[in-house]
């Protein structure tokens, strides 16, 4: 037996214990379930590297819709299960822990967005895929922060946009589209929007040399447009990317220190796609408890009982679905012209 220890040392709660063999255990259990393990890039070091797959929202959903194997172990939190059972709603989706939620995902219901769109008839809906499916179910396309530049220009010019929940996001978006006819719900990521602009520009004062990667869900993303701006920082050396892009940007960058705005779990695989570079988080604090919920021993326990089963109402996915299926559509064209 093995301490565990790595998850619950970050959340202040007690030590796991694991089998010394835990790995070679899940994966044996996987190809007894005929599963395919995902894991998020905010996941522990422990679950990425276990995974089938790592990545975004927008590549795991791609993934989930398109893998052959029977069963789904989802590592990630639970909106991101149930886009998976709606994407693949004859497949067995297992989450290790069915209480990993998402703050961002609370801050909007479906009776609010109903109420939203009765104010804004004719209106599209944009929904970050950070949402229950219930809200999915009541979004003509969802996003995430890959492509959702992408979903809202694919919108006739002229008609109204209701974009949500995510706040930091929808501005982005607003800025980079030039979009008048936006309406951004003021919902927000707590672990994002916490990384603030006066905790930016103190790191960026301490290392003037550093690149910066900042997710747009983040609290700094205007900060860093404007320390660019100001020349504080060489415009070139300011990126707003999604976790995705994030990857990609690494395996380019030879800058020797890169200052990352996003939860800290995403430092795991950009070490991994660049060992050379000093990847440092612009908030050591930045850690999504929810994400931190699926470890080793609840991976393991998973496969082993089959548990936590997601489901999805049969009409409700049915709606959803068609919200979902359509980002990943775009999602897909966009890589394709990138």
């Amino acid at each position: 037996m093995v301490v565990h220890d790595s998850a619950k040392q970050q959340l202040g709660q007690s030590v796991e214990i694991l089998p010394v063999n835990w790995a070679e255990q899940v994966r044996e259990l996987a190809r007894e379930r005929d599963a395919v393990i995902l894991a998020h890039n905010y996941q522990l070091p422990e679950i990425q590297d276990i995974a089938d797959h790592t990545g975004d929202s927008l590549g795991l959903s791609r993934v989930a819709a398109e893998v052959d194997a029977s069963t789904i172990v989802f590592c990630g939190v639970h909106f991101m299960a149930e886009t998976a059972k709606i994407l693949s709603p004859d497949k067995t989706v297992l989450i290790p822990d069915a209480a990993a939620g998402c703050s961002l995902a609370e801050t909007i219901t479906a009776d609010q967005l109903r109420a939203w769109k009765a104010e804004h008839p004719g209106a599209v809906v944009v929904s970050y895929v950070n949402t229950t499916a219930e809200v999915k179910a009541e979004t003509d396309i969802c996003c995430t922060s890959s492509n959702a530049v992408d979903v809202v220009q694919s919108i006739p010019a002229d008609t109204e946009v209701l974009f949500c929940p995510d706040q930091f996001l929808g501005a982005h978006v607003q800025r980079i589209t030039g979009r008048e006819n936006m309406h951004i719900w003021m919902g927000e990521c707590h672990v994002h929007a916490g990384i603030n602009g006066l905790e930016l520009s103190q790191r960026v004062e301490e290392q003037p040399d550093a690149e910066l990667f900042i997710h747009p869900e983040c609290g700094c993303a205007t900060n860093a447009l404007y320390l660019a701006g100001a020349g504080v920082v060489p415009p070139d050396r300011v990126k707003v990317l999604s976790t995705g892009g994030m990857i990609e940007a690494a395996r380019d960058t030879d800058a020797s220190t890169v200052l990352v705005a996003t939860e800290t779990g995403m430092l795991h695989q950009l070490n991994k796609v660049n060992p050379t570079t000093e990847f440092a988080p612009v908030n050591r604090a930045a850690v999504c408890k929810y994400m931190k919920m699926i470890t080793p021993a609840k991976l393991l326990r998973s496969l082993r009982d089959g548990v936590d089963e997601v489901d999805v109402p049969a009409d409700i996915a049915e709606r959803a679905r068609r919200a979902v299926e359509a980002m990943v559509s775009i999602g897909t064209t966009a890589a394709t012209r990138d």
